[in-house]
């Protein structure tokens, strides 16, 4: 119901309101009620001077100057006018009331009047009232978001961590506010500018800040509100999103997520005019078609830019691809700055050396980081936020929440300090592996124990040493369980350290050309364009010889690392009984109790620990090396491991697993 409505029915209402009151209240004089039978007394015995005559309505004056009133029964009376005239009673008639002839059309009309507004009424509201709003019959109209430009108070001091992406985009700004330093010289700007990068670095926080540097409208919509169930719909939203774009020009169009509706074309499987297929088409016309949309800006967001069709990423549609990738470490302190900035801090946080203890973070992971240390300090009752908070939300981002409600038997939690133990000390001693940050045997999420490893720096690549250190210290957890509870005692807790120890051996050969016997060969076809008409369909298949040969040298790479890992193992029996002594003791020793347990001493208690009997203050003591994940035993169900070598450092490579 539009505003008009509304006032209509408001202003009805108070008229009503106000008739009300003045008929209660009304002075007027009104005249005597009596029934028939009095009326026709006072007729006999001359008390009635004239009388007016209306239907069955009877008024009249006595003979005394007072006013009277009475209603004459449906039944005929006919001795009325001869009593009326044998008493001198003067009998006055009132002619009738008669409806001119609009009023009888009216009237007569009235119910198809009223059919016909109740029919407008529903169509009005199922098409969106004329008012933005949806309805079932408003699928053809774009369901956009405008936001003005007052409503936008995004600018680029709110975005951090991505320094290159945001020169690359101040252009637009410019453009925007001044178009002729641009045009004075025959450059024009770019129509779409596709933001690629990984889920949570900030790509649509940058294209709302570009809006709200340049004071223009802008409008908001995901991918999937395009597409319906209906073969036209998208085209039609892409059409009216446009058309509606035109009018608030110079403006900004932001699509969310756009691999959503263009995805690539002609994959061979159903027919050309899918619901998709249109959308797109419509789509790649708005944007580079016969007609131009000077001073509309496409802004499109995706972390699957290998999906798109070829068509939308070609110069003259989105001319400018800009990659939003994770932040460095510079990156990460400047992104913690920014959200730091809405929480009262304590003297000691140190957002440096946050930072540089969460490689492989994102925007949304820090910002998440921050609010977790901000519900850590509510628990406790603080007023300011201390780094022993953001420490705590760190480890329950890398390693999950603790469950010490979870009751282990006292041979569970020693299985465990062995096997975890073993992760560390393999990682402890193999050249060029990642250091150790904190080994716990609290249980943290899905994982009966957790061993963390850290990066020193920013980790872009991993060398061949580096895979075999990280496969040596994957298996360092079963072979502890098999050198202290033999060959039969050894659980399924090491499961999914199997797995990732395959994949990473299995990559090796067949992806990244580590192999010598195989050679610098792919012998993986990617399959990430198999349903999608791209290069992985139909690709060959690899001969039964070769499928023996990977797997034979998978194999060997597996019982090379075993082996070494089992002799570091042995070597150093001393110190891996030491250090599942501390973890049964402390449950959670850190970088500096490793030390301390590798050089041949006695690992000294954490900071304020006075219960002899056990507890993990530790656990809770902020570490000034900051940390990072690595593996784990689980109770039950494996987790996915990413066999990508650039995979995200924080996540736990010798993850929980279990059966």
């Amino acid at each position: 119901m539009n505003d008009m409505a509304k006032n209509l029915i408001l202003w009805l209402v108070i008229a009503a309101v106000l008739l009300t009151v003045f008929n209660n209240f009304s002075v007027e004089n009104t005249p005597q009620t009596m029934n028939y039978s009095q009326f026709v007394q006072q007729v006999q015995n001359e008390q009635v001077r004239s009388v007016t005559i209306d239907g069955y309505t009877i008024t009249g004056e006595r003979t005394d100057g007072s006013q009277f009133q009475t209603i004459r029964p449906a039944a005929e009376d006919p001795k009325l006018m001869d009593d009326l005239l044998a008493h001198d009673v003067t009998v006055v008639g009132k002619e009738p009331e008669q409806q001119s002839l609009w009023t009888r059309l009216l009237i007569a009309s009235f119910p198809i009047l009223l059919i016909l507004a109740i029919f407008m009424f529903f169509m009005r509201q199922m098409q969106g009232g004329g008012a933005g709003k949806g309805g079932p019959m408003s699928f053809g109209k774009s369901k956009a978001k405008l936001l003005s430009q007052d409503q936008i108070k995004t600018t680029f001091s709110d975005v951090a961590g991505c320094d290159e992406a945001k020169e690359e985009v101040e252009e637009l700004v410019d453009f925007l506010r001044d178009p002729t330093k641009f045009q004075r010289l025959g450059g024009t700007i770019p129509r779409g500018v596709l933001m690629v990068g990984p889920p949570g670095t900030g790509k649509t926080l940058l294209a709302k800040s570009i809006a709200g540097e340049a004071k223009v409208p802008f409008f908001s919509i995901s991918g999937s509100d395009f597409v319906e169930m209906f073969v036209g719909v998208g085209a039609s939203r892409v059409r009216d999103m446009f058309e509606q774009a035109k009018k608030q020009a110079p403006c900004i169009i932001f699509i969310d997520e756009i691999d959503a509706v263009g995805r690539s074309r002609g994959a061979g499987m159903g027919g050309g005019n899918d619901e998709r297929e249109q959308t797109l088409n419509q789509l790649l016309v708005e944007m580079d078609g016969f007609e131009a949309n000077e001073g509309i800006i496409v802004i499109a967001a995706t972390n699957r830019p290998d999906v798109l069709d070829p068509a939308l990423l070609r110069p003259g549609r989105f001319d400018r691809q800009v990659v939003v990738p994770l932040p460095d470490i510079r990156g990460r302190e400047h992104i913690l700055n920014v959200h730091l900035r809405k929480v009262p801090l304590a003297d000691d946080v140190k957002p440096s050396l946050i930072a540089r203890g969460t490689p492989g973070f994102s925007g949304a992971d820090l910002a998440n980081l921050v609010n977790e240390a901000a519900l850590f300090a509510a628990r406790r009752n603080k007023r300011l936020v201390s780094m022993d908070e953001l420490e705590l939300a760190k480890d329950k981002i890398m390693m999950g929440a603790e469950r010490r409600s979870m009751v282990m038997t006292e041979k569970e939690k020693l299985n465990t300090a062995y096997h975890e133990s073993g992760h560390a000390i393999i990682g402890l001693v193999m050249p060029e592996h990642d250091p150790v940050y904190k080994v716990t045997i609290i249980p943290r999420g899905r994982a009966l124990g957790v061993t963390m490893f850290l990066p020193e720096q920013d980790r872009y690549s991993l060398s061949r040493q580096q895979i075999i250190s990280q496969i040596c210290s994957l298996f360092g957890g079963r072979i502890a369980e098999e050198m202290t509870l033999g060959p039969n005692g050894v659980t399924t807790g090491a499961s999914n350290d199997i797995k990732r120890a395959t994949e990473l051996a299995h990559n090796m050969v067949a992806k990244w050309g580590l192999s010598e016997e195989m050679g610098p060969v792919m012998y993986d076809e990617d399959e990430s364009h198999q349903f999608l008409g791209g290069p992985g369909q139909g690709g060959k298949l690899k001969s039964g010889e070769t499928t023996t040969k990977l797997d034979k040298e998978v194999r060997k790479i597996i019982d090379e690392c075993y082996q070494q890992a089992r002799q570091i193992l042995k070597d150093n029996r001393d110190k891996l009984d030491a250090m599942a002594e501390a973890l049964m003791q402390y449950e959670t020793i850190d970088s500096t109790q490793l030390k301390d347990i590798m050089e041949g001493r006695d690992p000294r208690p954490p900071e304020g620990w006075d219960d002899p009997s056990g507890g993990s203050p530790s656990a809770d003591q902020p570490d000034a090396e900051a940390g990072k994940a690595k593996g784990g035993r689980e109770a039950d169900g494996d987790e996915d491991a990413d066999d990508e070598p650039t995979r995200r450092p924080s996540d736990p490579l010798g993850g929980p697993a279990g059966s």
